[in-house]
């Protein structure tokens, strides 16, 4: 989800004339979804799937 939203932040950046203003308050809205606690909590859940699926890939592995 943060490639997305950063993908989509940059596309903006780059291809709009709105001024670093607007930058601005997008770096701060892209920041501000960063920290909110739900999407520090999906992460984190998201985190430890992708963990327990590597580990399960390594025992059949050896």
């Amino acid at each position: 989800m943060k490639v997305f939203l950063a993908g989509v932040a940059i596309g903006y950046v780059l291809g709009a004339k709105a001024g670093r203003e607007r930058y601005d308050q997008i770096m701060r809205a892209y920041h501000t979804l960063l920290e909110h606690p739900a999407v520090q909590s999906a992460a984190g859940v998201a985190r430890a799937k992708i963990g327990e699926k590597l580990g399960k890939a390594k025992q059949t592995v050896s």
